[in-house]
């Protein structure tokens, strides 16, 4: 599939409006008035000379008559001219439109794939946030429970509390524990989620549905709670087996 291409700026140019001209109505011209046929004159033949002036006004008559009839002609023709012009005007306006409709189009077009694009980026960031919330509460229970592991230590060792069972140092282990099982749950959600979120966007980009220009790098906060979950791990090891780990 080949990739589209777009446009490497990033600022998007609105097209100028078209300037929309008013338009004018053009005069019909008006009817020419219905005026009859010359009749041919009744001549007396027995005189040659009356007869040959009446046959040429008859003549003069009807060839008048063909002038008016083709000055006529002539401005029909020049309105139907006059029409075919509007009508070629009309036909450009409208290609002015279309293609001004066409390049708001695109802008939208490409206004959409930049908000897509953007979009990625904001539920990268929500993925994130939750995972910090996962932080913030595995913390929470890890500090609670290595800090109640030691008190209650450090008041069996000073004589302070008899020793009788070991209710409160099985408390702060369960603790941590369950601090540790959450951070790997999200740790392991957080992973799949961004993987599926990274494919998804590689196969949106390569169709060309939207722009990938800014970067997508590595999330610190997966790299914060892994050094937490390693952390965890070690609190556990030292409250279990006494290992001094932490000291």
């Amino acid at each position: 599939m080949t990739e589209k291409k777009t446009a490497p700026s990033s600022e998007l140019v609105r097209p100028e409006r078209l300037e929309t001209t008013p338009v004018k109505p053009m005069p019909r011209p008006e009817h020419v008035a219905e005026t009859p046929v010359p009749p041919i004159p009744d001549v007396d033949r027995s005189k040659p000379d009356l007869a040959s002036v009446d046959y040429s006004a008859y003549r003069t008559g009807l060839s008048n008559h063909r002038t008016g009839l083709s000055e006529h002609r002539t401005q029909l023709s020049e309105y139907r001219t006059d029409l075919s012009t509007h009508r070629t005007d009309l036909s450009e306006f409208r290609t002015d439109l279309s293609e001004h409709r066409t390049d708001l189009s695109t802008n939208r077009t490409e206004m959409s794939m930049r908000r897509t694009g953007m979009s990625f980026q904001r539920t990268r960031m929500s993925a994130d946030r939750t995972l910090m919330s996962i932080m913030r509460t595995a913390l929470s229970l890890i500090g609670f429970g290595f800090t109640i592991f030691q008190f209650f230590g450090h008041l069996q060792s000073s004589k302070i509390l008899i020793a009788t069972s070991h209710a409160p140092r099985n408390f702060g282990i369960a603790l941590v524990a369950l601090g540790i099982l959450m951070l790997t749950l999200g740790i392991g959600y957080h992973v799949v989620f961004m993987r599926s979120l990274r494919a998804e966007r590689g196969a949106m980009k390569g169709e060309g549905l939207i722009h990938g220009e800014s970067p997508y790098p590595i999330s610190l906060t997966l790299i914060t709670a892994s050094l937490l979950w390693v952390l965890g791990l070690l609190a556990i090891a030292s409250m279990a087996f006494n290992l001094g780990t932490l000291g």
